[in-house]
C-alpha cells in the first residue's frame, strides 16, 4: 500500500470511528429511554429516525476511500457498504454490551464510548483490499474475543470474590468456627451485623436427623448469668469457668442442650436438641478463627449468606 492509500485508509477508518462513537450511543440511549417510557411506537420512531441517519454519515466516512475499496466506488455501493458495517459492528458493540453486563470491566464511561466505534471500525477495516489492514483487524477480533470471553470475566470473578470476602470480613472478632460434631457438616453460616450464626446438620441424606446451631456475638452482659427470673421448664446453671448450662425440658420427653461461654472478646452460644453436653463443648472447645480457605468454601457452595 502506497503511502497516499494508506493515509486515506487510515482517515476512512477514523472517520468510521468518529461516526459511530458519536452516534451509536446516542442512538442506543434513545433506545432504552424510548422502550422504558414510551413504549414500542417510540422505539419505531427513534429506530426510523437513527438508523437512516447512521448510515448517511457511514457512507460520507466512505469518501476517502471509494477509490481504494471496491464497494466504495459507486453512491449504491457505498450505501450497501455502509449497511454491511453497520450491522457487523453493531454485532461487535452488542458483544461488548452483552460482556459489560457480565461485569466484565471496559474501563470509564469515557472509554467505553471510544470502543463504541471500535467494532464498526474493525468491520471497515475487513473491506480494505490489503492483507496488512486485515489481518490487523482480525488481530483485534481475536484479542476482544480472548479479553471478552475469558480474560475479563476471568478478572470480574476474582474482583467478585475478593469483594464477597472482604463484606463477610468487616467483624473478623465474630468469624469463629467450631469443627463439625461427628456425621454433620456446616449446613448454612450467616453473617450479622453484631452475630455470626452458623447450622450443622447432617452430612448425608441417610443420617440420622439431628441440628446443632452455633452463634457467636458481641456479649449480651458484662458476665454470663441465668435469667431472672427463671423460665419455667428451664434448668439454668453457672459452671466453675462462667460457663451457662440451659437444659430446656421440651414435649415428649426430650430436651434442648445450650451451653453459653465466653470465646475472647466474644460471646459464643452452642444448642441442640441431639447432641449432648460433652459433644457441645467439644464443638465449643475447636472453635478457630474462619480461615480464608472455609469462606472460600462456603462461599462457593453457596452455604454463606450476609444477614442484617
Amino acid at each position: 500500500m502506497t503511502s497516499s492509500r494508506g493515509k486515506r485508509t487510515a482517515s476512512h477508518l477514523l472517520l468510521v470511528w468518529a461516526v459511530a462513537a458519536g452516534v451509536m450511543p446516542v442512538l442506543g440511549f434513545a433506545l432504552v429511554m424510548g422502550a422504558w417510557g414510551g413504549g414500542p411506537g417510540t422505539v419505531a420512531l427513534v429506530l426510523a429516525l437513527g438508523l437512516p441517519l447512521a448510515v448517511a454519515l457511514l457512507t460520507a466516512a466512505a469518501l476517502p476511500v471509494r477509490t481504494v475499496v471496491p464497494l466504495c466506488d459507486t453512491l449504491p455501493r457505498r450505501l450497501g457498504w455502509a449497511v454491511l458495517v453497520l450491522v457487523l459492528g453493531t454485532a461487535g458493540a452488542l458483544a461488548g454490551v452483552a460482556a459489560y453486563a457480565e461485569n466484565v470491566d471496559l474501563g470509564s464511561a469515557g472509554t467505553r464510548i471510544a470502543l463504541t466505534g471500535l467494532p464498526y471500525a474493525v468491520a471497515a477495516a475487513l473491506f480494505v483490499p490489503d492483507r496488512w489492514v486485515r489481518s490487523g483487524a482480525l488481530a483485534v477480533v481475536a484479542a476482544a474475543v480472548a479479553y471478552g470471553g475469558f480474560i475479563g470475566p476471568a478478572h470480574a470473578r476474582q474482583d467478585q470474590e475478593e469483594a464477597d470476602v472482604a463484606r463477610y470480613r468487616q467483624h473478623p472478632e465474630l468469624l469463629h468456627l467450631g469443627t463439625p460434631p461427628p456425621g454433620m457438616e456446616v449446613a448454612r453460616a450467616t453473617v450479622g451485623a453484631a452475630s455470626f450464626a452458623v447450622d450443622y446438620r447432617p452430612a448425608g441424606p441417610g443420617e440420622v436427623p439431628g441440628y446443632v446451631g452455633l452463634t457467636v456475638r458481641h456479649p449480651l452482659t458484662p458476665a454470663p448469668r441465668c435469667p431472672e427470673p427463671a423460665e419455667k421448664d428451664v434448668t439454668c446453671a453457672v459452671g466453675a469457668r462462667g460457663e451457662l448450662r440451659f437444659v430446656r425440658a421440651l414435649p415428649g420427653g426430650g430436651r434442648s442442650v445450650t451451653l453459653v461461654r465466653r470465646h475472647l472478646d466474644a460471646e459464643v452460644e452452642a444448642t441442640s436438641q441431639s447432641l449432648d453436653e460433652a459433644g457441645l463443648r467439644s464443638l465449643l472447645n475447636s472453635l478457630h478463627p474462619l480461615s480464608d480457605a472455609e469462606l472460600e468454601r462456603l462461599i462457593r457452595d453457596a452455604r454463606i449468606t450476609l444477614g442484617q
